[in-house]
C-alpha cells in the first residue's frame, strides 16, 4: 500500500512540475527554450528533494528556485538586463550565514542590489536561532529555504561572497570574489549568533557602499 501511495505522490509531483514548466516556458518565451526550462524545473526539484524533510510544498519551492535559476541563466547570457548589481552569498548549508547576509542586504540596500544565496551542501531548513536574531531587528525570512549552489547563479553574479565553504564555488573571470571569515551559527548560543549577525551587517554595509557608492 505504501508503495502505491509513493507512486501516486510521484506522479502527482510530476504533473505539478510539468505545469510549472509550462508556466515558466511561457514567461521566458524567446529567452530560454522549452526543453531547458523543463530540465531546470526537474533538476531543481531533485536537488531540493535531496535535503528536504517535508516534501508537501516541494514542487512549489522547485518552481520558485527554477524561476530564479532561469533568470540568472538569461542574465549571464545578456538576454535579461541587470538593473542593479547582483550579489551571491554562499556558505555550506545555506541555513545560517548566507541567509543572514542575503536578508541584511535586502534590508539595507533598499532595492539598490539584488541578492541570491546558496549552499555547497544545503541543509534541511533555516536555523531557528538565525530566524530569531533577524526577527529581533525586524527582518522576517520565514519564506526563504536552503538552495544548492548552481553554476547559473554564479555566472550571473557580479560579486560572490563565500563563508566557510572552501573551494566549492567555481571561479569565473570578471567577477569579484570575497571570503568572509565568520563563525557557524549552528555551533553558537543565541548571543553568539547575534554577534555573527552584527559582524555580517558591518560587512554588508561596506559591500553595499562599494557596489553602489553614495551620490552625495
Amino acid at each position: 500500500m505504501s508503495t502505491v501511495r509513493g507512486q501516486d505522490s510521484l506522479l502527482s509531483a510530476q504533473s505539478v512540475l510539468h505545469r510549472a514548466a509550462e508556466r515558466l516556458a511561457h514567461q521566458y518565451v524567446g529567452i530560454v527554450g522549452e526543453e531547458t526550462v523543463e530540465r531546470v524545473v526537474f533538476e531543481s526539484y531533485a536537488a531540493l528533494g535531496r535535503t528536504a524533510t517535508v516534501t508537501t510544498h516541494l514542487p512549489a519551492l522547485a518552481e520558485k528556485f527554477a524561476r530564479d535559476r532561469l533568470t540568472a541563466l538569461a542574465q549571464s547570457k545578456g538576454l535579461i538586463a541587470k538593473p542593479v548589481p547582483e550579489v551571491l552569498y554562499v556558505c555550506v548549508q545555506n541555513s545560517g550565514r548566507s541567509q543572514m547576509a542575503a536578508a541584511l542586504t535586502r534590508h539595507l540596500a533598499g532595492g539598490r542590489v539584488h541578492v541570491r544565496s546558496a549552499g555547497s551542501q544545503p541543509g534541511a531548513g533555516i536555523l531557528p536561532q538565525v530566524q530569531s536574531v533577524l526577527a529581533e531587528i525586524g527582518i522576517q525570512i520565514g519564506e526563504e529555504f536552503p538552495k544548492p549552489l548552481t553554476d547559473d547563479v554564479v555566472r550571473a553574479a557580479d560579486a560572490v561572497v563565500t563563508m566557510g565553504c572552501g573551494d566549492a564555488c567555481p571561479i569565473y573571470p570578471g567577477k569579484r570574489y570575497l571570503d568572509w571569515q565568520l563563525a557557524d551559527p549552528a555551533d553558537l548560543d543565541l548571543d553568539g549568533v547575534r554577534a555573527v549577525r552584527d559582524d555580517i551587517r558591518a560587512h554588508v554595509e561596506q559591500l553595499i557602499g562599494e557596489l553602489v557608492p553614495s551620490k552625495g
